[in-house]
Parts: structure tokens; C-alpha cells; sequence
């Protein structure tokens, strides 16, 4: 049976969201997973090579995969809310994704400034099996919306990431209260370099 892959828009709050839907490649979902891109000042889109490889990775473990672009990326309408907007446009896409996979759990995966969106995400929404905070940003100091999320947290990090030191990020992670992970991925900078196929692989076992 040929995987399902659908593009499509989303009615956003400031406009069209354009998204990409992909149901695993050799079986029935088991598990619906929304994933964000990276900075949109910064080329963040949804066909980030991360965000693409970490995407592969949950379909791997039986997701059916949301990606989409923030408002005013590619072909997705409005323009850059500061984060706040951002959000707003999480919020969208899990509400249509949880509207069409209704009877399956939910996790929530993110990559740098997408990590600090899945983890409010994940601190408002009804409990997703898992918020996974790829390449987090420790130059941001404020990180109340560590505390607030009360979902399992799985922190998946550069060893060489120069905008999320690891003993920067060990330090943040140990003040957490439990479920929460850390994993470490030998890569040469925050972008994984060197390393893509153990990220997605790393992504892939979580499920397991």
C-alpha cells in the first residue's frame, strides 16, 4: 500500500499555513507527531534538513507526521509574530492533526527556536506522550516553559551545538522534575553535521 503524503494549507490566524502530511511507510500510524522548524528570520522552513531527518525518524516508529511553515514562510501567509505568533500557529496544526487522527496519542518534536515552540506547546495542551526538544537554544534565559511542561521530555542535543552548550543544557535538564532525557549526539555543530543519520536513528528508537 503506497504511504500517504498530502500538501496542504491550514487555515492559520494570520493567513494560510502550508503543511506537509506523511503516514509511515510500511504500516498503520500508531502515533501522531507535529514537528517545527527552526528560526524563520534565520531560513527555518519545514524542509530543514533536521527537521526533515527527525520527521523520518517518527514515521520510522509508526507517526503519522505534521510539518508546516510558520506564517510568512514559502508559501505560508502573514509575517513574523516574535514567537507569539508562531505559537499561534502550533496551536492550529495540532488541532488538525488531532482532529484527524483523533483515536491515536500525540507527541509534539521541535528543532531549536521549533523546541521552545513544542515545549509551551506541550505546557497548554492536553498531555502528549512526549515533547522532543531538538537542538535547544540555552542562549535564551528564560526557560519557565521547561518547568510548565509536564509531559516526558526528551532533550536531543550536539555535542558540538554552539547555541546549546551540553554542560549549559545538563545544567538546565537536572533542575527538572522527572520524566525527562537527554540524549547525546556526536555531531560537529548544531546543525548535526556529520551526524544526520544518528539523529534520525536516535529519533527512531525513541519510539521503541
Amino acid at each position: 500500500m503506497p504511504r500517504k503524503i498530502e500538501s496542504l494549507f491550514l487555515a492559520g490566524p494570520d493567513g494560510r499555513l502550508e503543511a506537509l502530511l506523511e503516514e509511515p511507510e510500511d504500516r498503520e500510524p500508531v502515533e501522531a507527531a507535529l514537528v517545527c522548524h527552526p528560526h524563520p528570520q534565520h531560513g527555518g522552513t519545514m524542509h530543514n534538513k533536521v527537521v526533515y531527518r527527525v520527521a523520518r525518524g517518527l514515521r520510522r516508529a509508526g507517526a503519522v507526521v505534521l510539518r508546516f511553515n510558520y506564517r510568512g514562510v514559502n508559501l505560508s501567509e502573514g509575517s513574523y509574530a516574535k514567537g507569539e505568533g508562531e505559537l499561534d500557529d502550533a496551536r492550529v496544526a495540532l488541532q488538525y492533526l488531532r482532529g484527524r487522527y483523533p483515536e491515536l496519542p500525540f507527541s509534539l518534536a521541535g528543532f531549536s527556536f521549533g523546541s521552545r515552540v513544542v515545549l509551551r506547546l506541550g505546557s497548554e495542551s492536553p498531555e502528549p506522550r512526549r515533547v522532543i526538544a531538538v537542538g535547544f537554544p540555552t542562549v535564551y534565559k528564560d526557560q519557565s516553559n521547561l518547568e510548565q511542561c509536564r509531559a516526558p521530555r526528551v532533550f536531543v542535543q550536539s555535542t558540538h551545538d554552539q547555541y546549546g552548550p551540553v554542560e549549559e543544557l545538563r545544567a538546565i535538564t537536572e533542575t527538572l522534575q522527572e520524566p525527562k532525557r537527554l540524549v547525546l549526539i556526536e555531531a560537529q555543530d548544531h546543525f548535526f553535521a556529520g551526524a544526520l543519520e544518528e539523529l534520525e536513528n536516535s529519533i527512531a528508537g525513541l519510539g521503541r
